[in-house]
């Protein structure tokens, strides 16, 4: 059986190569979807991948990586929840309560910007939690489920 690894991408994410390159690099969110999928190969794993504006998407979306979990199809989530991850007491609970093995991503080290960044409502769910490695962190993640 295949498992698969859910790629997560909250808001903003769409501008990815044109927003902040300076923060961000000028990669679009095309490209990381593409260095998910090899990643993925890699490691005999399917991949969805997804982006949206809207914190109740992201949230039935972990409902439905957790019912994969249950199942035992799950390999993981890799979530780049963006501004959401600072306030986002409803992907937090989405996150506890389906069980689904979580990494916490992030582009830029969110721990060298603004003193908002630094709390992160996910931590406290998540297995790991990355950021600063730029969009190489997608891959590494994936890698990091593959051996979990």
């Amino acid at each position: 059986m295949t498992k698969t690894v859910y790629v997560l991408n909250g808001p903003n994410l769409n501008l990815l190569g044109t927003r902040e390159p300076q923060v961000y690099g000028s990669q679009s969110l095309a490209d990381v979807e593409q260095l998910c999928a090899a990643a993925c190969v890699r490691h005999g794993l399917a991949l969805v991948f997804r982006q949206s504006n809207h914190e109740g998407a992201l949230v039935d979306w972990i409902h439905e990586a957790g019912r994969l979990h249950a199942t035992g199809q799950l390999a993981g989530v890799v979530l780049n929840a963006a501004a959401y991850t600072h306030t986002s007491v409803a992907l937090l609970d989405a996150v506890k309560g389906t069980g689904v093995p979580l990494v916490e991503l992030h582009i830029s080290n969110v721990h060298a910007r603004e003193s908002f960044r630094h709390h992160s409502y996910l931590a406290a769910a998540a297995r790991a939690v990355m950021c600063g490695f730029g969009v190489q962190g997608y891959a590494l993640a994936i890698d990091g489920l593959a051996q979990w």
